[in-house]
């Protein structure tokens, strides 16, 4: 089964996500399902994985989900460790150099 977060954690995160980390959403949705995206919007996340909205060139949006790299989790710290990791894949698949992490 797959685990949920609680409200206080999800809000967490995607107010960090989409306030802080708007190139790396944009950077993950583009690798992982919508190469033509130009924004995307963390708009959820559970023990499997994230959800994140693109928007298309011509006004259209599409939800992108993409399982966690390192498998199911279950603490909200595992949630950075694995964003973390998508967001090296993507630099990896866009042929981007990624930034170092704290």
């Amino acid at each position: 089964m797959t685990h949920s977060f609680d409200e206080a954690a999800v809000s967490g995160v995607l107010g960090h996500m989409n306030d802080d980390h708007r190139d790396d959403n944009l950077l993950i949705a583009r690798a992982f399902g919508q190469p033509d995206a130009t924004t995307a919007t963390m708009t959820g996340f559970d023990g499997d994985g994230g959800v994140w909205d693109a928007a298309l060139p011509g006004g259209s949006v599409s939800s992108v989900r993409v399982p966690w790299p390192g498998g199911p989790i279950t603490e909200r710290r595992e949630v950075r460790r694995e964003i973390v990791a998508l967001y090296d894949a993507a630099c990896e698949r866009l042929g981007i150099e990624p930034r170092p992490h704290d």
